[in-house]
């Protein structure tokens, strides 16, 4: 594909932009999982046609290495009390407290709200329940539109405090609490690793019974790590692409996984993503090994794809719709063209498909 605008002229961020009505977006999941909705979109030709993600094994034949990213969301959102530092200090409400990447052991990168007072110094309690305090953390440096570095004391388990007290962490777009349903539904069926503050949605569709039809037909599976963080949503505060900075996102290439790619590499067999974070995990590899066969290996990855990107692995894509003029939209963009993307989801507004973490589906080959 090649882009269609004038190519003296860069590409702004406003070029992928398109009218969303409010009602599409989804704010529950589907009745069952897996009953969604698919597009299917030729990105030779830009045709798409309707269909469902149970049509899925009749698009997708046997050779086919299908990857997905088995990272796992953690219950991220808490909610903190302030310990009052002076006598005559008033007491605030409750902070709301996102975790977002760990940087250090007991340390957490987190967005806080309302974060105006939040200073550096302060030490904030984990409330739960019952009204004992699960978990404290002491604010080490605080950073823009409410950023906090927080270092937790030590407990025996982490996570299983997390469980405790955490809520599920659902897009800003969802309007509503989460529920004991969404801890899981938010979550793929075949999610292990935690470390993820938000979906990698594309697979929030699968069902063990469609991977044992999919196993069944001779499409091989393999597995990646890549932790979505909360910059998924952040907005993109730059008018031209070629500004877009990404954050970091943690991944892992295991050994098995790498042994598997390299082998469809070799046969020229399709390698099909399961979401936007596996291509980002497979390309970031991919370009790590410069041309050499992959490499089992963790790390992070800031990678930017947008149009004009040279894909070295992926060959078909399976993803969720995405947000106006995000990074996501330019990587679905970058693979099947902008106008031809653009005009898929004129067609799937027209069609009221549902959009977002808990929405309708494309599949691109």
């Amino acid at each position: 594909m090649t882009e269609e605008l004038d190519p003296v002229r860069a590409l702004r961020v406003s070029d992928f932009a398109f009218n969303l009505p409010e009602e599409l977006i989804a704010q529950q999941p589907p009745p069952e999982r897996g009953a969604s909705r698919m597009l299917v979109m030729d990105r030779a030709t830009g045709v798409v046609r309707d269909s469902t993600f149970m049509q899925l094994p009749s698009l997708l034949r046997a050779g086919d290495l299908l990857v997905l990213n088995d990272s796992r969301v953690i219950p991220a959102r808490l909610y903190a009390r302030r310990t009052l530092r002076r006598e005559k200090e008033k007491p605030t409400g409750r902070i709301e407290v996102m975790l977002t990447e760990p940087p250090g052991e007991n340390r957490w990168h987190a967005l806080v709200r309302p974060g105006r007072k939040v200073a550096i110094g302060e030490i904030l309690e984990f409330p739960n329940p019952a009204g004992g305090i699960e978990l404290k953390a002491e604010v080490l440096e605080r950073g823009q539109f409410g950023d906090r570095l927080l270092e937790f004391e030590a407990v025996p388990d982490f996570y299983a405090a997390l469980e405790r007290i955490g809520h599920i962490p659902l897009p800003p777009y969802i309007h509503r609490d989460d529920s004991a349903a969404d801890r899981e539904r938010y979550q793929t069926v075949y999610s292990r690793e935690r470390g993820s503050v938000a979906a990698p949605t594309a697979g929030l569709h699968f069902t063990p019974a469609m991977l044992d039809t999919l196993a069944a037909c001779g499409v091989q599976i393999a597995r990646v790590t890549l932790h979505v963080g909360l910059g998924t949503f952040a907005p993109l505060r730059v008018e031209r692409v070629d500004e877009v900075q990404l954050h970091r996102e943690r991944y892992t290439l295991a050994a098995e996984a790498a042994d598997v790619i390299n082998r469809a590499v070799q046969e020229g067999r399709r390698i099909v993503a399961v979401g936007t974070t596996v291509v980002r995990t497979l390309e970031s590899a991919a370009a790590q090994a410069a041309g050499a066969p992959l490499a089992p290996h963790s790390g992070e990855t800031e990678i930017f794809i947008s149009p004009g990107f040279h894909f070295r692995l992926v060959s078909a894509l399976l993803t969720n719709f995405h947000l106006p003029q995000s990074s996501l939209l330019m990587l679905v963009s970058a693979f099947a063209g902008r106008e031809s993307v653009l005009a898929a989801y004129r067609h799937a507004v027209e069609q009221r498909y549902r959009f977002f973490s808990y929405g309708d589906c494309m599949f691109i080959a």
